[in-house]
């Protein structure tokens, strides 16, 4: 904090300039959410402050993000969903979970998960933010063609017989929870079915629309009624705003063009008196606290989206860090991944409790403060107080922003965040993977399931599957490299390290030597267990070297410990030279040493251990051949 105003002039310059960059973006992630622009800019104000506040990256600016975006999105349909379509009786519950969301967040930092985030595998990363793009672009068309299935006649038409049932079946379920609900009597719930109006079928109705028309699925589905029914004046709007996005940025890149399309557009279609759709309308006054999250509190209707709310908390996490990295590299510093990680937390904390969608480290507005000439906190402070500043002046202004510049908008983020890096590379990576005659690269594999389950299913499971096969995937390459670096082979056969050069010939086929290369894991246990079946009959000993074996888990133990009893059991003699500390510890945790392997049995290098095969195998294969 003693460093926070040394650079105030370039902290100014930088806060105010991303302020004015994450202006158009908050107003369209908010209404692309689901709740509203006031939404984004209010997650835009008090994510930007706390986070740079109380994080661990200097000139981090943060907000609302389009990976943070489009889970929130999910996270909102689903839960409107279930309160008939009202997004103000919801509004307690999903404002619970993103508060949820950014407490896991300030537990992860404090728990010192930061430093982890590091090994998520870049496939999983890739094909989740191409994912991200895809769900943005095509979601987006519609608005931007000025098409909206909720008033679309002829589409709610098709969902009004079940809005008939999902409304009886609500009745009933009422009924059955006042205990009045009987066979022999169903004068009640007649009665009550008799109250249904029009009025109450029809949102019904259009909320079962408007929820068949989310997602990408969804989107495609009615692409051709939406296609049938352009507005032309919006789908102009947001042609004109794309246009601009791209044109400016050759013109020059020191003003943000999406605010320029913003204002532009916005101004012609005010000025000239056009028939456009505006934005909800931004409430005036300062952010008032949704204290119903509190209040109105149930741990049975949070429940079931514990999980997502920790989904947020890593994908912020994961977005925040990486951009840390990109303003590390920028700036020749060093941020502090846990303390970001607990700043990130804070401001999305704060931010759902007066009603703010979550968000995480915006690179692109990061790199805009640094190049602005911000170096401190203070950068992002400035851009959430001059956040606050325009909502407090210029809320009813904002409120004629046409919808359609908002999509267009919103078009231009979705092709820009998908990972052309990742797609680019996709032809000249190794294929690596056999799946039958296939031949295919399982770096590809991994981005091609999470981009496709992400855009068409859920963004959650997807990045979850995605790990999970990018771990079998990598267990199965480490334990192959294991098996063919630690082949069993005699010692005739196998070529051996130095110190073996001088062993006794007469011995060789007395004496077989197993090399253990690298980890001995549950990925490697099923080649290692085939050592007791690969030494022939004449061997009378194995020496087992574990001097370049640094680790060993509870599979490699037990598979281990299977090995040595087979080998006792054919009445082999098993010798140990230099057992590195942790495989050590280990073993005598089950008694494997001293019980299986005696300490005399265990050298501390292949010399002491040659000294004892010269003199004991020998005396044994003397006394046989006295026999």
């Amino acid at each position: 904090m003693k460093h926070l105003f040394t650079n105030l002039k370039g902290d100014f310059f930088g806060g105010i300039t991303a302020g004015i960059v994450a202006l158009p973006l908050a107003l369209a992630f908010g209404v692309s959410s689901g709740l509203g622009p006031s939404a984004g800019l209010y997650g835009a104000i008090f994510i930007s402050f706390f986070a740079a506040l109380f994080g661990g990256t200097n000139t981090q600016i943060s907000g609302p993000t389009a990976p943070m975006t489009a889970v929130s999105m999910i996270v909102i349909a689903s839960i409107v969903a279930i309160y008939d379509g009202s997004v103000e009786k919801a509004l307690p519950v999903i404002l619970t979970v993103f508060l949820l969301g950014g407490l896991m967040q300030i537990g992860l930092g404090l728990i010192g998960i930061g430093k982890y985030i590091r090994y998520i595998p870049y496939p999983v990363v890739s094909g989740f933010m191409t994912a991200i793009g895809v769900i943005i672009l095509v979601t987006q068309l519609l608005p931007a063609m000025g098409y909206y299935p909720k008033e679309d006649e002829g589409f709610v038409d098709n969902f009004k017989p079940k809005a008939e049932e999902i409304i009886l079946d609500n009745i009933l379920k009422e009924e059955a929870g006042e205990g009045i609900l009987v066979l022999e009597d169903f004068q009640e719930t007649i009665r009550r079915a008799q109250g249904i109006t029009e009025g109450d079928m029809l949102k019904e109705a259009q909320t079962l629309a408007k929820s068949e028309a989310s997602g990408v699925i969804g989107a495609i589905k009615v692409l051709p009624r939406a296609i049938k029914q352009i507005n032309w004046m919006e789908l102009a709007l947001a042609l004109a705003t794309i246009l601009i996005i791209y044109g400016f940025k050759r013109i020059t890149t020191a003003i943000p063009s999406a605010l320029v399309a913003l204002l532009v557009v916005s101004g012609i279609a005010y000025g000239f008196g056009l028939d456009y759709r505006p934005i909800e309308e931004i409430p005036s006054g300062l952010p008032i606290p949704n204290l119903a999250i509190f209040t109105g509190f149930k741990l049975g209707s949070v429940t079931p989206y514990i999980f997502t709310a920790l989904t947020l908390a890593l994908l912020g996490a994961i977005d925040s860090l990486l951009t840390s990295v990109v303003a590390d590299n920028m700036t020749k510093t060093k941020h502090r991944p846990n303390k970001e990680l607990v700043g990130q937390g804070i401001g999305n904390s704060i931010a759902a409790i007066f009603g703010g969608i979550p968000g995480a480290g915006a690179t692109i507005r990061t790199v805009v403060n640094i190049k602005a000439g911000g170096k401190t906190k203070l950068s992002g402070m400035i851009a959430g107080v001059l956040l606050l500043i325009i909502l407090l002046s210029l809320g009813p202004v904002a409120s004629q922003i046409p919808a359609a510049v908002l999509a267009g908008i919103l078009v231009t983020v979705g092709i820009g965040v998908m990972d052309y890096k990742g797609l680019k590379a996709i032809p000249n990576l190794p294929r690596d993977l056999k799946l039958g005659p296939l031949k295919l690269s399982s770096e590809v594999v991994i981005m091609l399931v999470v981009l496709v389950l992400s855009s068409i299913w859920n963004l959650v499971y997807a990045v979850g599957i995605g790990l999970i096969i990018a771990s079998l995937m990598f267990m199965k390459k480490m334990g192959d490299l294991t098996a063919e670096r630690s082949d069993v082979k005699s010692l005739e056969k196998e070529v051996g390290w130095s110190d073996e050069v001088g062993f006794p010939k007469n011995l060789k086929e007395k004496v077989f030597i197993k090399h253990l290369k690298g980890p001995l894991f549950f990925g490697s246990t099923s080649e290692f267990q085939a050592l007791a079946n690969q030494i022939p009959k004449t061997a009378s000993t194995v020496i087992i070297r574990m001097d370049r074996m640094q680790y060993m888990d509870q599979s490699g133990l037990y598979a281990l410990e299977d090995v040595l009893i087979d080998l006792r059991k054919s009445g082999i003699y098993v010798l140990f030279v230099d057992v590195l500390p942790q495989p050590r510890y280990m073993m005598e945790r089950v008694d494997l040493i001293p019980d299986l392997v005696p300490d005399e049995n265990i050298f501390s290098n292949f010399e002491e251990c040659l000294n004892w095969i010269k003199i004991n195998v020998h005396e044994k294969q003397s006394a046989t051949t006295q026999v």
